[in-house]
């Protein structure tokens, strides 16, 4: 579904594509995160995704209020308090998609899919 707010010039759409590819551009942003992961259900595999198609590992849900609801499939760095680094995803997100789109972000979901080490 697309977010709609309506203004005295007009309604204003937003297509969720739109919401997860500026969130997945804040998400490896943050300290910890190596990138978005994209599962393969077939066959269980998970893989990195190259920086165009960051969309593929978030998620994106509207409701007919206008709240947000973020899944992310994530790869973090080896060494890293996961703990940590999903809280300062969680806040940057939260904060910067509230700000980007005037809606509210109701829950941001994080899976971590993997562990990578960084050269």
């Amino acid at each position: 579904m697309k977010g709609s707010m309506s203004t005295e010039l007009g309604v204003i759409t937003v297509n969720p594509d739109v919401i997860a590819k500026y969130a997945g551009s804040m998400a490896v942003e943050c300290f910890g995160i190596v990138g978005m992961a994209a599962v393969n259900m077939k066959d269980g595999l998970v893989r990195l995704l190259k920086k165009e198609s960051r969309t593929h590992g978030i998620q994106v849900e509207i409701t007919e209020d206008n709240i947000l609801t973020l899944d992310f499939h994530v790869i973090v760095a080896y060494g890293v308090n996961i703990l940590s680094v999903s809280d300062n995803l969680m806040n940057n997100v939260k904060y910067k998609v509230e700000e980007f789109t005037g809606m509210t972000v109701d829950k941001i979901n994080i899976f971590v899919e993997g562990v990578r080490v960084i050269d």
